[in-house]
Parts: structure tokens; sequence; C-alpha cells
């Protein structure tokens, strides 16, 4: 696209938004929109995934690029003017880790996604300013293993203590629209920018052919929707405990935040029971409402050394699909350790037995090749220091299931041992292996 500037100019304006918001933290920006334009939807569009989902007009975004620059200045034309009319997400169910419950997901149109990825970029450029450390879920430059590693740090620094595990009950279904607009109406007063956001939570869900608008929560699938989520539960959350409650704590404490995940450690049991009882009323008044039976404390503490660790003592908290417990280093201190926690193991290999299942009739290169990248990325998610033992549960299990479904290729019956290990020399499957360093050795 000749006379486009390159996505560095893009980079540019971002870092000017972003002083701005750094130098005046208490300013609202009422214009942001003049710096969406051409370009910067150009660059949205080649952020957004290609390969994703069709919303409900069936349009590809390989159909979508086919006249890109027409579509984009429409667009943008449109998202301007305010003739922009936000479709209805395309609701889908996925399965979630307990067998027979599901997720539900929006899916917007491919255009949708453009324009809520540039949005989401001139929103990231004010609120990355503003978002504290504790949070680490769909940031640029924060992984899951950010965030598990600042609980290994939090954990030892206060030897343990008490972990409070919270769950909030519907959250994406459950945002207040009411509610965001008054967060966002904080930073954000751009006329163009809130009506595309109130569009996008009054566009409606269509599901089985019927498009129905539900009064609050915004679909999860939405690109934007994650963002809102930070935006929200940063008011709710996290500025909150930084400001009112750790002050008020007699002892140590520390919040890690992925999205909607999150737990908070504590040196003290009172302390911690004390947030316990507060948090429904704080989250209540934001209309959300914490699971009575997923929310609970944990005690944490450390084993004294030379001593056995006591399970009931020191107890274990699941979070962001690990399993955080205290275990000896190699140096024989007790450090938090990390394993694969068990229903994300038992999912994972599921989810490999079906693949070999559907594909077995693949040739053995196809298999091989899709296999290998499918282990590798679960190596990437769970490769961590401690966890080599749950890594090498997951290959010998592929392994095997590998074997299981090539045996029902045919009718010869089940091939030898022997046979299936030189067929393994020949066609490899990746060992487990450290991909993150976490924590202590």
């Amino acid at each position: 696209m000749k006379g486009i500037p390159r996505p560095m100019n893009i980079s540019t304006k971002q870092r000017r938004i972003a002083k701005l918001a750094r130098d005046a933290p208490e300013m609202a920006f009422t214009s942001l929109a003049h710096h969406m334009d051409l370009a910067w939807l150009e660059e949205a569009h080649r952020l957004t995934r290609k390969d994703g989902a069709t919303g409900i007009d069936g349009r590809s975004a390989q159909e979508y690029g086919q006249h890109l620059r027409r579509n984009l200045l429409d667009l943008l034309d449109r998202a301007k003017s305010g003739r922009y009319r936000a479709p209805a997400v395309r609701r889908v169910h996925i399965p979630k880790d307990r067998p027979g419950e599901t997720r539900p997901l929006g899916i917007p149109t491919y255009e949708d996604k453009v324009l809520q990825r540039a949005v989401a970029m001139l929103l990231e450029s004010v609120y990355e300013q503003d978002f504290l450390d504790c949070s680490y879920g769909f940031r640029p430059r924060r992984s899951v293993h950010d965030a598990t590693r600042a609980i290994f740090r939090g954990s030892m620094a206060l030897r343990g203590g008490w972990i409070l595990e919270v769950d909030i009950r519907r959250f994406f279904d459950s945002i207040d629209h009411g509610k965001l607009r008054e967060v966002l109406s904080k930073r954000v007063r751009d006329g163009v920018i809130v009506r595309l956001i109130g569009k996008w939570l009054n566009a409606g869900v269509m599901e089985n052919g019927r498009i129905t608008h539900p009064r609050t929560g915004t679909p999860q699938g939405g690109v934007i929707s994650p963002l809102l989520a930070n935006i929200f539960l940063h008011e709710v959350l996290d500025t909150w405990f930084e400001a009112d409650v750790q002050p008020r704590l007699r002892g140590s404490a520390f919040l890690v935040r992925y999205a909607d995940d999150y737990i908070i450690g504590f040196e003290r049991e009172d302390d911690a029971r004390k947030v316990m009882d507060v948090l429904p009323k704080r989250f209540g008044k934001y209309g959300l409402t914490l699971h009575p039976d997923k929310t609970q404390l944990v005690p944490f503490q450390r084993p004294p050394y030379g001593g056995k660790r006591d399970r009931e003592r020191t107890g274990s908290f699941d979070f962001l699909g690990f399993t955080h417990y205290w275990g000896l280093s190699r140096k024989g201190k007790w450090v938090v350790k990390q394993k694969t926690a068990k229903d994300r193991l038992a999912r994972s290999l599921r989810r490999l037995d079906q693949w070999m299942r559907r594909w077995r009739h693949l040739s053995l290169d196809e298999q091989q090749e899709s296999l290998r990248r499918k282990m590798l990325g679960h190596y990437s998610g769970y490769g961590i220091i401690g966890n080599f033992q749950a890594l090498h549960q997951f290959y010998r299990a592929t392994v095997r299931r590998w074997k299981y479904w090539l045996d029902r290729r045919s009718q010869r019956g089940e091939m030898l041992w022997e046979r299936f290990v030189r067929l393994l020399t020949r066609y490899p499957l990746p060992l487990p292996r450290v991909v993150h360093r976490l924590g202590a050795t």
C-alpha cells in the first residue's frame, strides 16, 4: 500500500500517547481517535489473526484483504462519522477442563476484529502506564510464566503464609456496562472511542440463528474484551488492594492477577480472613459475585528445616495450570515448586488422544510432524524447573497412545514393542525439556 507510513511511525504515535498518560496520570483523554488513520488500521490488520473463525457474515481475512485499502478507508470513515454498526458476535461453545462443561466464546466478524484491534492499540498506550505490576494477563511482554515467577518470589518472601484463592463467577458475562463506562471515563472521554466501545457492548450475540442483547458482559473471544477486563479489574481489585488494603494489614501480602484469575498471599491468617470477608462486598459494588465453593483460604507455611513436609499444614494450590507446593531443592532447602496441575495434564493428553484417533489414517511423516509441534507447545507451556517428572509422564503417555492408535490402523493386531521402538527411532517424538527457569533449583 503506497504512501502508508511504516509501523515505526505507528510506534512513535503510541510512545507519544504513552508519555502523555505517564506524565498526567489523572488526566482524561478527550482526543485519541485522530491518531487512528489509514496507516493505523493497516497496522491493526497486520496484527489481527488471519486464520481465526469467521463471524456472522462468513467473511474471511483473505476475502477482506482482496480490496484492503478500499475496505479500510470505508471502515475508517464509518468509525469516525458514527455510521459504523457493530455486528453481533457468533457464539460457540468450547470444552472446559471438566468433562461436560463448556465455555461460551463470541466470534466477531473480521472487520470488527480489525477495528477492535485499532482501538485496543490506542487504549493500551494509555492504560499500560496505569496498570500495576501485579497484573500479567493479556499484556505486552508479560506471560503466565512471569505470573508464576511472581508467585514464587512472593511466597518465598513470606515463607509461605496463607494463599487466598478466589474465583469470580461468570466474570466476562457479568461485567456491568454502566460501571465499565464509569471506569473508562476516568481516563478516556474521546467521543469516537467511547461510542465504539458502547456499540460493541450492545452488539448482541447470535446463537442458533437468534440474536439476543445481554445487558451485562463482554464476549470472550473479542479482540478488545481482555483489555476491557483488565481495565475493569484494575479499578475493582488492583488499585483498591494497593491503596486501601495493604496499608491496613498487620503483615505483608502480595497479589498476582492474570486476567480474571488471581490469588492473594498473606503473611498472617487474620489478615487473610479479613480480606476474605470484605472481598464479596467490594466485588458486589461493581456487580460481580465470587463463587463461594471455589473461593478458599489455603495454609501454605514453609516446613521447618530438618523436618518433613506436613501436607495438611503446608498445603498446595493450583493456579494458571500449575500446582504450587513446598519441596526440597538440590541444596536441601525448602522452596516453592511448581508442577503441571493434574487437570491440565489430563486435558492435554485427552486432546492428543482425540487428535490421534481422528487422524490415524495420515502418513507417519504427517503424524510425527503434527505430534512434534503439539508436544513442543506443551513443553513451552509447562517446561519449567522442577516439573520434569510431569513432562516425562506426558511424553510416555503420548508414546503409548500413539502406538495404541497405530495398532488400530489395520487388522493385523498389535505390533511388537521392538518394532514400535524401531519406528520411534525413525520417527522420533521430542523428549521432555526445560524451557523456562522460574525458581530455585
